[in-house]
């Protein structure tokens, strides 16, 4: 078994800062920074994240980070790394940094804008499947099966019916050098994938999966726990795509079923034992899909 590697010492993240406990996004935050180091500017629209750094002039950050309107991260990082080009700076990282809400729904027309000029930065997905900064509504990145506060109330209408957006393939398709999914409950490879990024010049996606505690309904000690067996089931495979590449990052050897990830979260305790095979059923499916690709770039 190939041994992990150690993660960088430095922390660029204070105590002390905002975050509801339990949150996933520092965690998030604290990886992608230590692959990054402190020559960053991120940009941050509308979202948990603009909260955690706290309430000024104090900030929790150890970097440059400016707010924006909701939807234009992605105009936001094109126009910060044509001021760096302007001035001539080259080792700074442009790093956006958006919710689910913010990227897969409001922001997807300045992000699309910003991969179709070719921007070179780093785009971080922090998914916790839902607008929870403004009260857990359903976003286009919310699981089939959870339950919402947008949620249509009902006999037959109390859970999301809907699928995740593909978001990934969406990114692919309009032309990114770069993408990764990460999970915060594996750091080594969280840290190696947002490192590999940098090794790219242009657009690239990194899609976090970050647990909300109040959100998904569990307990704020069983982040990790969570987030671990969304992987071990398949819910959220680890793969990159490097030119439209694809490459498993993460292999689960003995695989567990869904129910084990759904039975640990409040949000899905309307779920049926029919819905629960029918997610298995999609799991199963995307899971084989996602398994042709990489094959198919193998050869």
């Amino acid at each position: 078994m190939m041994a992990k590697l150690p993660l960088p010492k430095e922390e660029y993240l204070y105590r002390g800062h905002a975050a509801c406990p339990g949150c996933g996004a520092p965690l998030a935050m604290r990886y992608t920074m230590k692959a990054l180091g402190p020559r960053v500017i991120m940009n941050v629209p509308a979202g948990c994240t603009a909260v955690i750094g706290g309430v000024w002039p104090r900030t929790a950050f150890k970097f440059d980070m400016m707010d924006h309107v909701f939807e234009s991260t992605g105009a936001v990082s094109s126009g910060i790394r044509a001021a760096l080009d302007a001035k001539g700076i080259e080792d700074v990282t442009v790093l956006a940094w958006a919710g689910d809400g913010g990227t897969v729904d409001i922001g997807l027309q300045a992000l699309s804008g910003a991969v179709d000029r070719g921007t070179d930065f780093i785009y971080v997905m922090m998914d916790n499947e839902a607008y929870m900064n403004t009260g857990i509504q359903c976003s286009g990145s919310t699981p089939i099966g959870a339950w919402t506060t947008t949620t249509p109330f009902g006999k037959k209408c109390e859970i999301i019916l809907q699928r995740k957006k593909k978001i990934m393939e969406m990114m692919v398709a309009n032309g990114i050098v770069y993408g990764a999914t990460v999970n915060v409950a594996y750091p080594e490879d969280f840290v190696k994938r947002v490192k590999k990024a940098t090794e790219f010049e242009g657009p690239k996606f990194i899609h976090a999966l970050s647990p909300c505690a109040p959100g998904w309904r569990v307990d704020t000690a069983k982040t990790v726990e969570v987030a671990r067996l969304a992987t071990q089931t398949n819910m959220f495979p680890l793969y990159e795509v490097e030119w439209s590449e694809y490459r498993l990052t993460k292999t689960i050897k003995e695989r567990k079923p869904v129910s084990e990830y759904l039975k640990t979260q409040g949000r899905f305790r309307r779920v049926s034992e029919d819905m629960v095979n029918r997610i298995q059923a999609m799991v199963d499916e995307e899971y084989e899909e996602l398994l042709r690709k990489v094959e198919l770039s193998k050869g």
